[in-house]
């Protein structure tokens, strides 16, 4: 039993057996045969058994057990190989399937690659499309711009179109006749109204509007506050000396619109920008002097030429900006204005009031203001404004009223637009100020304090 149990111990089984080889026996004097095979060719592992040799009793009960156990050991061995001939027929399946997966991942790589080429090229080619309409889309939103524009007109002329017929039932038996009448009735009405008006106090100046670009960076340009109604005429001089050409406009809008002008030659080149045009001629200082010529435009004379005695002239009094602006002609609601200055009032101003027929002095007063300190001034009922400066900020700050032969400060803004103010007059007609600023004609709408005289209106 012993021995049983010491073969038993020597059988061991491992993975995939193949054919037993006979060898010589490990200790022959114990008479065993030994059967076995460590390895095969492809270094697999394989069964060992340990058996006694067949010479000896057959009917010995421990050769009867051993010759069992063989038989289930060569049994397990048959399975073993047959084990072995699946492992290698599936293995080969296994290497081709890896091979044929190895392929198709191949292919599913070539497949993706040519997809992403085709992609790009439908993209190219869908790109390429897009460049060729895309010139199409601003047509078509124009298209739809119009299509609602066309669609808000018919609205627009329905709504108009009933707005009339209304009007029409509403109006009844009054007539074109009948309704222009009345308003031209309410016209004059307003203008009654607004002869009632007293002379008031400068308070506010609207921002600049400009009418037009033209011209070099000094020059004037006015209308005649005393011109007929209907006469909107706009005269305009470029420069401030070595000129002597007046540009007439026919109207405002022509002189906006368009570069149709009438040219008028003045006797003399002008000097400053101090010109002023009051009922049909032209008041001017004549260069290098301290003359004041009354020039007639419709007789293109002189009809009446006066020296300001002491006023200073060619630069010695002038404005900030320089220009010659010696001496500065001016018109508001009283007549005509001469601004100057002289040695005796140590060049501070001198507002004076002229006669338009005969340029005599009705009457003067000295300021306290120096000349050439001032950027521009104008009068407004009397009153003498002066700007603080000519370029960057500016406002109005001095107020001398003739009046009262009083004056005061004061703080209005007056924007400033272009940076370069050469030329400001008041108009009373319009109740505005007209200015040159850096070769722009701008306009400015003011603001006054009325006191509404007693009468009824």
């Amino acid at each position: 039993m012993q021995r049983v149990n010491k073969l038993l111990s020597l059988i061991v089984l491992v993975l995939m057996g193949t054919e037993l080889t006979q060898v010589l026996p490990a200790n022959p004097e114990e008479s065993w045969q030994v059967y076995s095979s460590a390895q095969d060719s492809e270094g697999r592992c394989v069964c060992t058994v340990v058996a006694p040799q067949q010479t000896m009793c057959s009917r010995d009960a421990r050769t009867k057990q051993l010759r069992q156990l063989l038989e289930k050991v060569q049994n397990m061995t048959q399975s073993i190989q047959v084990l072995d001939q699946r492992t290698q027929r599936d293995l080969q399946y296994v290497v081709k399937m890896e091979d044929q997966l190895r392929g198709l991942e191949t292919k599913f790589r070539q497949v993706e690659e040519n997809h992403k080429q085709n992609i790009a090229k439908q993209y190219k080619a869908i790109k390429a499309k897009m460049a060729e309409l895309r010139p199409l889309i601003p047509v078509l939103e124009e298209y739809k711009a119009d299509a609602r524009l066309v669609q808000q007109f018919k609205e627009e002329v329905q709504n108009l179109t009933s707005s009339l017929s209304l009007l029409q039932q509403e109006m009844g038996a009054y007539d074109y006749d009948d309704l222009h009448s009345r308003v031209v009735s309410l016209e004059e009405r307003l203008r009654a109204c607004m002869q009632k008006l007293a002379c008031g106090k400068l308070t506010g100046i609207s921002d600049a509007i400009t009418i037009k670009t033209s011209g070099s960076r000094f020059g004037s340009w006015m209308t005649d506050p005393l011109a007929p109604e209907g006469d909107t005429r706009v005269w305009y001089m470029d420069g401030y000396h070595n000129n002597r050409f007046v540009r007439e406009y026919k109207s405002m809008a022509d002189f906006m619109m368009s570069d149709n002008f009438t040219s008028h030659r003045l006797p003399h080149p002008w000097s400053g920008t101090g010109q002023v045009v009051y009922n049909g001629s032209i008041y001017f200082n004549k260069f290098q002097s301290n003359m004041i010529i009354k020039f007639d435009f419709k007789t293109s004379t002189i009809s009446k030429s006066q020296r300001l005695d002491n006023a200073g002239y060619s630069n010695t009094y002038h404005y900030a900006w320089g220009g010659h602006s010696d001496i500065d002609l001016m018109v508001d609601e009283g007549g005509l204005w001469a601004v100057y200055a002289t040695n005796q009032n140590a060049g501070n101003i001198v507002i004076s009031k002229l006669h338009p027929l005969t340029l005599h002095i009705i009457q003067s007063w000295t300021t306290n203001h120096p000349r050439r300190s001032a950027g521009e001034s104008f009068m407004i009922c009397g009153t003498l404004y002066v700007t603080n400066g000519y370029s960057g900020g500016t406002k109005v700050y001095y107020a001398y009223h003739t009046n009262s032969s009083t004056y005061e400060y004061i703080d209005i803004v007056l924007q400033n637009k272009y940076s370069h103010i050469s030329m400001l007059d008041y108009n009373p007609r319009d109740r505005a100020l007209y200015a040159w600023n850096n070769g722009h004609q701008v306009l400015y709408n003011v603001t006054l304090f009325h006191v509404i005289r007693s009468e009824q209106l």
